[in-house]
This record gives C-alpha cells, structure tokens and sequence, in this order.
C-alpha cells in the first residue's frame, strides 16, 4: 500500500496512513481528484478536534448504533473515501449490525461503482448490494447521487453515510429516512440537515459504533428506543462547535491546542 515504510512512531502516524489509503484508492479507480480535497478538508477539522473522539461523538455514535439495531431495513451507504479508508472497519460494522451495504457516489460511472464493489468484497464486507441492483431514484435529487438500489437504500428507514453531500443528505430525510452522517465539518449542510450528525473521522467512528452495538446487542428494544429518542443532534453540535472554540481559544492564548 505505501511506497516507503512509516515508523508508527512518527507523531502524525494514522494520518499519513489515511493519505497512503486514499492515494492507492486513487490509482485504484476508486477515489477521485475530488475526494482528496475533501480528505484534506475534514484533516483540517480534525487537527482542531485533537484528532479524538470527543464525548459528542460518542453520543452520537452510540445513537447511530441503537439505530441500527432497531431499525427494520438499515443500510451503510459507502462512497469512494469511505471504501478506501475503512474497509476492514465497514466489514466489522457490517458483520456485528447485520445492515446491507449499498455503493453510492457523486462521480459516478458504472466502471468505478463496480471497483468499489469488488474492494469491498476483497475486504470481507458482506451483504453488499451488486452494481446491477434494480435502481429508483430518490425523490428530488437530480445528481448521481440520486440512483440507489430498491433493496438497499431505497427501502432503508435508516441510512448511515459517510463523508457524503449535503443535497442527498436532505433530499433522503425528506425521503422519509433517518439519517445518520458521519462529518468532521459540523458546519456542512451534511451535519445540519441529517438526524445524528457524528462529528468524528471516519474510521474512528466506524469502529466507536461497532464498539456499541456490540455493547447494546442484548438490549431490549425499550432501551434501544429510549437511547434514541433522548438523543439531541443540535446539542450534539453545540458541544462539537465549543470543543473547537475552546481548542482554537487555547492555541490562541497558548500557542497549542
């Protein structure tokens, strides 16, 4: 995968990791131009998090998870970035929820949906639906992302994204569906539009929220219930907006975060 050894002592060692997946998924076919810059974007915001996962995120992951769990027809909807950067964890995630998992991208051509497929595959995630799923398109969305599988996301009551777009995030709660988004930017339309906003990396939430379900597998479906209708998003991102106030106010003051 890279083409020069990291020392794991290296102090930004995940994040080098991170860019040698991305750029691989791009000779691969499977991340595009686009989607680099919009790594390098979330990066931004997680410098400012500390590069944790804060006490908001863990909430909204645990939500995510109660979700899963007592929703009828959950889907993980899986885009270039998120394939390239957390495949194993998506096969982890896949494995504990049961959830089908569906291919959908922006730049979409039919060449790349199927490479993302078949890396999927390659990595264990079962459950995935094929590039030659019978498709519909979501109600008033006129891009790529708009073509979704009957069977998958399209059936779905909750949909689980990542690094995604803003439009389809809201054109699917309009849809009916609940939506969960996994966003390092709390300002996007992404985290405001969708129901549980995870402002967490990505694979660092993957892993949190396979962590819970396994935790809440056993629990009765009051529970489950209870732990998502106590759920608050725009508490959620009050608390990551003063996280990085507060971060950004330290540096400032100190010279660090």
């Amino acid at each position: 995968m890279v083409d020069f050894e990291i020392p794991k002592s290296h102090p930004r060692y995940m994040s080098l990791i991170m860019r040698e997946k991305l750029v691989e998924g791009f000779r691969k076919g499977i991340v595009v131009p686009q989607g680099l810059i919009a790594h390098g974007r979330g990066e931004a915001f997680d410098y400012i998090l500390g590069e944790k996962s804060h006490t908001f995120a863990l909430r909204a992951e645990e939500a995510v998870a109660a979700y899963l769990l007592a929703s009828k027809h959950p889907v993980i909807s899986v885009n270039g970035n998120y394939a390239a950067l957390a495949a194993e964890e998506i096969r982890e995630l896949q494995r504990v929820s049961g959830a089908i998992v569906e291919v959908n991208i922006f730049y979409r051509t039919e060449e790349r949906v199927r490479k993302i497929y078949e890396h999927l595959l390659d990595h264990g995630v079962e459950r995935v639906l094929p590039p030659d799923c019978d498709k519909v398109r979501v109600p008033g969305l006129e891009s790529p992302r708009g073509i979704v599988c009957k069977d998958g996301i399209a059936r779905a009551d909750f949909v689980l994204l990542a690094i995604e777009d803003g439009d389809r995030t809201e054109a699917l709660a309009g849809w009916g569906k609940r939506v969960a988004a996994i966003d390092l930017n709390p300002f996007s339309r992404t985290a405001q539009k969708a129901h549980i906003t995870v402002v967490d990396e990505a694979v660092r939430a993957t892993v949190n929220i396979s962590k819970f379900v396994e935790e809440l597998r056993g629990a009765s479906i009051e529970r489950l219930r209870s732990i998502i209708s106590s759920y608050d998003n725009q508490r959620i991102l009050k608390d990551a907006f003063r996280t990085m106030l507060e971060n950004l106010s330290r540096a400032s003051n100190q010279g660090i975060l």
